[in-house]
């Protein structure tokens, strides 16, 4: 099982769904870097399900505890060693039981069957073991101590839900001030990031309606980042498209990543579709971002710009057809349970934290683990 990732910056997960806990440990980190707590815990409640109808009625306090690779001074704040940071989220609210029936009937759209044919029947299966999206709090926890970084060295990221349910949100700003000012917003927002709250109310009805059919809904997440300098990635593959790609799609449910128009560049010609460049204030820019602000798989200074297509979630209260192993014949599965109509809200910061991370790691592979701490107070 392949559970780290990263060249300067690593991180690995750990912990199931309704094991004792979850957590990462995270190395590569400067020493002397502030660790702000406040800001991990707002983070880890945008991630929270608020039994409000919208996600599962298992809510969890998903407080971080630090084991490793922090220490506080005397009359100081928290921050890093510089040896591997390990932090755990302990589950508190856990219903194994509600699983004891689902041994041999995987779900569909689940990783159920998958995991019994790699793992031969030893995985934790309950609610999903290591392949549920409540492991992604642990990523939401280390990607918060990356964006703490990131923000320090100017570096801006947010997310918004781009489409729930088939209805769309407004788009991201062109302009470079007012896509600072929506990223200002959105990450202000704790519950449902939208750029439109009209359409925010209506996604939110459209959820609540399919939660009443026993169904669920999906959508996209658009991310954008401002502050990223020129010249940051590999070419082929450690691109910053194919390093970011990885790790969005170690994101439970989602099944489609772009960059910039994305597939809709197949249908331009190339003259609408290359980004002019001309000068702004003695720095180059493009005109325009068809391509995200990735040139050769390196970044050109222009704001990053990706798009994740996020999957119904698969546990759903309507009948479905499945197998039984162990009784070797078709079978109809009726699930209980406590389930996401919708994961699109909770995944957004899930998201951010994934971006985070990878630019952290290609950050620090191009200007070296002590840039991350430059301007930091001893």
């Amino acid at each position: 099982m392949k559970n780290s990732f990263g060249c300067a910056v690593t991180l690995t997960i750990f912990g199931e769904s309704h094991g004792p806990a979850v957590g990462a440990v995270l190395d590569g980190l400067a020493p002397g870097l502030l660790v702000d707590e406040g800001y991990i815990a707002a983070q880890m409640d945008k991630r929270r399900a608020r039994g409000d109808g919208l996600s599962t009625g298992r809510t969890e306090p998903d407080a971080v505890r630090f084991l490793s690779g922090v220490l506080r001074a005397p009359g100081q704040p928290l921050r890093t060693t510089g040896s591997p940071l390990a932090l755990v989220i302990e589950n508190a609210n856990t219903r194994p039981a509600d699983y004891d029936k689902l041994k041999n009937i995987p779900r569909p759209g689940h990783a159920d069957y998958a995991a019994g044919a790699k793992y031969l029947g030893f995985q934790d299966a309950r609610g999903g073991g290591h392949f549920s999206g409540r492991v992604t709090a642990a990523l939401v926890a280390a990607g918060a101590l990356c964006q703490n970084v990131l923000a320090r060295k100017g570096v801006r990221i947010g997310t918004h839900l781009a489409r729930c349910a088939g209805i769309p949100d407004a788009p991201f700003a062109e302009e470079q001030a007012a896509l600072a000012a929506q990223l200002d917003a959105l990450n202000n927002e704790q519950r449902f990031a939208v750029l439109d709250a009209e359409a925010g109310e209506a996604m939110q009805a459209a959820v609540r309606a399919a939660a009443a059919e026993g169904d669920s809904v999906g959508g996209v997440l658009e991310t954008a980042v401002l502050g990223l300098p020129a010249g940051v990635g590999e070419p082929f593959f450690d691109s910053v498209e194919s390093v970011l790609a990885h790790l969005l799609f170690g994101i439970p449910a989602v099944k489609g990543v772009e960059f910039g128009a994305g597939f809709g560049m197949a249908e331009l010609q190339g003259s609408a579709a290359n980004d002019p460049f001309h000068l702004e204030g003695g720095q180059v820019c493009t005109l325009t971002n068809h391509n995200g602000g990735i040139n050769g798989g390196v970044s050109n200074g222009m704001p990053l710009i990706l798009r994740s297509a996020v999957k119904p979630t698969p546990s759903i209260y309507k009948p479905q057809q499945t197998v039984d192993l162990a009784a070797g014949e078709d079978t109809e599965l009726r699930l209980t349970g406590r389930h996401d109509p919708c994961i699109l809200h909770r995944a957004r910061v899930v998201q951010d934290s994934a971006v985070a991370f990878g630019l952290l790691d290609l950050l620090t592979q191009r200007f070296g683990t002590l840039w991350q701490r430059e301007g930091e107070n001893p």
